[in-house]
Formats: C-alpha cells, sequence, structure tokens
C-alpha cells in the first residue's frame, strides 16, 4: 500500500493521518484497523436490534399485544416504568348491552361479599385478616404491590399472583384501587360464629380457594387455572382443549361400566376408607380405585397422569380431600357421570351445580353401597345417566371457560373495592409487582406455564354482565331443590338395598 506525503512548513506529514488514526508502518497498525472495524460492524447491529426490537414491540402494540419486556436491563427486581399502559383504549369493544349474562355462580359473589353490605370494609378490618394471610396485594392505578407474610405452599402464591397480574393485563385500567389479604391455605378460617350476635364485630374480609357453611372466607379461582408446576398440570385454556379431545375418544356406553377414581388417599381419612371399595376377591361395589404415588410419578415424567386420557369409565369419582380439592372441574370435564361424596367445602363455582342434573350424589356414610347403587342405576337407566354426565361437561366447557374466570376474578375484585371505606396505600414493606420480575427470572417448568397462561395484551370485548343478588325467596328455592334431590337419591337407594336383602 502505497502512503502519500504532503508538506505543510518545512515539516512533511504522512496524508494518512487524516484519515486513519493510527500508522499503518508500526507493527500493531494492520490488528488495530480489524479491531476497529469490529467495533464498528458490533455497534451498528446493536442498534440494528434495538430499532428491530422497537419497532417489533410498537407493532405489536398498535395490534393490542404488549410482549414482556425481559431485555437485559430488564432482570433487575424492578417494573418497567410504562410497562403496560393503564389509559390503553379498546377501539373496537362490544358495547355492554351485546355482551353475554354472566354464568349462574356470578350470583355468590353477592352472598361472598354480603357480611360488609351494611358496615363497608375498614383498613383494621383487613389489618386484622393478616393473622393467617400469606400475602397482601394493593392494586393503585393498575399497578400492583405485594407483601408476603409467609410463602405458600408449592407454588400456590405464585401462580395466584401470575393470574391476578394476567387479569391486569387483560383489563388495564378497570380493575380499581384495593387492599386484600390471601391465604393460600385449604381450610378457610373466618367462622361466622365468631362474628355472630348483636355487639359483634365485623369479620376481616381474606381470600382463599374455598369456603364452607360454617365461615366467611371469600373464594376466588385457585391457583392451578395458570398451571400446577409441581404435578404438570397444564394451564385451563390448554388443559379444556386436551380434556375435551380425551372425551370424545370414546363413547359413554362403550366405557368401562364402573366408577373411577385415581389420587392420594392419604391427605384424609374419607379417602381412605374410600379405598375399601375397590374391587376384591370376595366383594363388588362397583368401584376402580386406584392410588396416585406422585414421587413415583414425577420420577417417571407423569407418563401415568395425563387428564385427558382418564374418561374411560362410565362413572368418576370425587372426594374431598383435605378440604375441597381442584380435581372437581377435572372430572366433571369427561361425559362420565360424576359422583360426588358429599361435599362439605365450596369454591367458587360448585355451588351452582344441581344434584341429579350435574352429579349424583354418594352418601359419605355408607360410600361403597352407595357407589354401587349409584352405578347399578346409571347402568339401567344409562339415557338418564349420560345426560346427566353430558350436562357436566358441557358447563365446565361452556360456563367455565378462562374467559368467566376472569371475568368472574374481575367482578369480585370490583364489587371488594367497592365496600372499602378508605384510600388504599403501598404497605411500607411491599414491593411491587409485574409479569416481567415474575416470568423474565422464571426457569423450567414455572416458566412454561408463565408463557403458556400469559395474556398477550386487552380484550377487545367487555366483561360479562353481573347476575343482581339473589333474593331470599329464590336462594330459598335452591338450597331446598338441593336438599329435596339428595333426599330423593337416599330414598331410591334404601329401596335398592331393601330389595336386594329381600332377594337373598
Amino acid at each position: 500500500m502505497e502512503i502519500g506525503y504532503q508538506r505543510i512548513g518545512n515539516h512533511r506529514r504522512s496524508t494518512e493521518s487524516f484519515w486513519l488514526p493510527f500508522n499503518l508502518n508500526k507493527p500493531f497498525a494492520k490488528y488495530s484497523l480489524l479491531f476497529f472495524i469490529f467495533l464498528l460492524v458490533l455497534v451498528s447491529c446493536l442498534w440494528t436490534t434495538v430499532l428491530d426490537s422497537t419497532y417489533v414491540s410498537k407493532a405489536l402494540q398498535s395490534r393490542g399485544e404488549f410482549p414482556l419486556n425481559c431485555s437485559s436491563g430488564n432482570n433487575t427486581r424492578t417494573c418497567p416504568v410504562n410497562y403496560y399502559p393503564s389509559d390503553y383504549k379498546i377501539i373496537n369493544g362490544k358495547p355492554s348491552s351485546s355482551s353475554p349474562k354472566c354464568p349462574h355462580y356470578f350470583h355468590w359473589i353477592h352472598e361472598d361479599l354480603k357480611p360488609w353490605r351494611t358496615t363497608g370494609i375498614t383498613e383494621e378490618m383487613v389489618e386484622r385478616a393478616k393473622r393467617t394471610a400469606n400475602f397482601r396485594l394493593v392494586i393503585l392505578n393498575g399497578r400492583a404491590y405485594v407483601e408476603t407474610y409467609e410463602k405458600g405452599f408449592q407454588t400456590r402464591d405464585v401462580f395466584t399472583l401470575w393470574g391476578i397480574l394476567q387479569l391486569l393485563r387483560r383489563y388495564p385500567g378497570k380493575i380499581p384501587d384495593l387492599d386484600m389479604m390471601f391465604d393460600c391455605v385449604d381450610w378457610p378460617v373466618v367462622r361466622s360464629s365468631d362474628f355472630a350476635g348483636e355487639n359483634a364485630i365485623a369479620p376481616p374480609p381474606l381470600f382463599r380457594y374455598c369456603g364452607d357453611s360454617q365461615t366467611l372466607d371469600i373464594v376466588f379461582p385457585d391457583w392451578s387455572f395458570w398451571g400446577w408446576a409441581e404435578i404438570n398440570i397444564k394451564p385451563w385454556q390448554d388443559l379444556l382443549k386436551n380434556l375435551d379431545k380425551g372425551n370424545r375418544m370414546q363413547r359413554w356406553e362403550d366405557r368401562e361400566p364402573y366408577a373411577y377414581w385415581k389420587g392420594n388417599p392419604e391427605v384424609a381419612e374419607k379417602r381412605m376408607e374410600l379405598i375399601k371399595c375397590n374391587v376384591s376377591e370376595n366383594q363388588e361395589w362397583n368401584a376402580r380405585i386406584y392410588e396416585q404415588d406422585w414421587k413415583k410419578e414425577i420420577k417417571q415424567g407423569f407418563k401415568h397422569s395425563d387428564l385427558g386420557n382418564q374418561c374411560h369409565h362410565r362413572y368418576k369419582i370425587y372426594i374431598e380431600g383435605s378440604a375441597w380439592s381442584v380435581s372437581e372441574k377435572y372430572i366433571l370435564a369427561c361425559d362420565s357421570v360424576s359422583l360426588l361424596v358429599t361435599p362439605h367445602y365450596y369454591d367458587f363455582f360448585s355451588r351452582s351445580l344441581m344434584p341429579l342434573v350435574h352429579y349424583w350424589p354418594i352418601n359419605e356414610n355408607d360410600k361403597c353401597a352407595s357407589i354401587k347403587f349409584a352405578v347399578d342405576w346409571g347402568n339401567k337407566n344409562m339415557k338418564k345417566a349420560q345426560k346427566m354426565g353430558k350436562t357436566a361437561s358441557s358447563f365446565i366447557q361452556e360456563d367455565m371457560r378462562m374467559e368467566y374466570v376472569y371475568d368472574y376474578m374481575f367482578h369480585l375484585l370490583n364489587e371488594y373495592a367497592k365496600l372499602l371505606k378508605y384510600k388504599p396505600g403501598v404497605p411500607q414493606n411491599a414491593n411491587e409487582l409485574c409479569s416481567e420480575i415474575m416470568a423474565c427470572p422464571a426457569e423450567g417448568i414455572e416458566k412454561k406455564l408463565m408463557m403458556e397462561s400469559m395474556v398477550n395484551g386487552p380484550i377487545d370485548e367487555t366483561q360479562c354482565k353481573m347476575p343482581l343478588p339473589f333474593d331470599q325467596l329464590s336462594l330459598d328455592s335452591l338450597l331446598k331443590r338441593k336438599e329435596s334431590s339428595i333426599e330423593e337419591v337416599l330414598s331410591l337407594e334404601k329401596q335398592y338395598w331393601q330389595e336386594q336383602k329381600e332377594k337373598t
């Protein structure tokens, strides 16, 4: 390479100095030039990536999608400043007049909040719920803040909070400011008897997954709707498709004419009693009972716990564990007749299930004999049994779609917020929580479930129409119908065993 020179005053200098910052005649000059060019290319590529990323992000946002911001600068435990616009406007949203009516179980929102209708909810009441709560959640201007008191069992608290964050993404700017305590343990603890009487104080508002007739806990959709990492259960919207596909694999008439149950019996005495109903050399109770060893199943990669492949029997048994069980919705999803062993707990939807319409009631005090009668009755009355199973599975597929789960959360939190008599503030020990903080650093199955259940952007429609509260007459009528149906089954069962006794 020829190097030219020019004269400046009485001196000569190389013309290369005008375009290169170094002299190529020096030993390291060529390597320096290559390194300089490499740096230029690298900066150019990085800048192009940033521009492309920004362009893609803006393009997605123009379609109403807001992807996670998991860039290297956001791997810290902070939320992006403008991670999701709280004033996002839905252009083509359906008018409220065209929104569908909410399913019947939405009526129970009013009943769960009834204890505070006259008093409202004060901050002191919320503070009293702290005694057993796992976390406190405050929502302000569409952003979530969480104060953790005790880690939930497994990932219950993780996916409950994840679900609430997805609600905020689905309906940005529509969730009011609120302050709530959440208990992730199974058993309800706010006993109604402790707050009865003329001079009784108002109960503390405490959210959890189930309740019973003796308590006032506020029921909320359970964590498994967004996935159950420990036992490899998919998010609900995907699992519903698998359950529907599995349901279609075999006609009801071609299924095994027995009652099926598979689960962990060690969590409750009533389940241990159910094991005795299994078929043996000496007794046929029309039941096929299988114990689920989750430790073994985990080691084998969950090969024998696919919920979509458990609709091969005409009848499926639901029995509570230590309290209510998330398995109820999976059992009801099969066209198989659901045999419900006298439940003592309810979740957010089960109070609207009707005996002899959605399920067949099983007497908890004589499980084996009750199961045998139910199966014999169904095999002799196949059309009625089929209709019962189909009604339940249709309820799950239609009234329990993920859209309605989110709408239930939406209406429950809105009605709850209306009762607050104070302006919520961020607790001193609370941290802001957003989808980025939870999903970006997550790994393995938890990361997978979060990505599969993430709400990509605001929904282009309004929520279902919230029903009015029960009037006392309609509520009494509903409860009476349930009671009468159960009594009818008990009467039929008694008659059946009397006839069997006479035959022998």
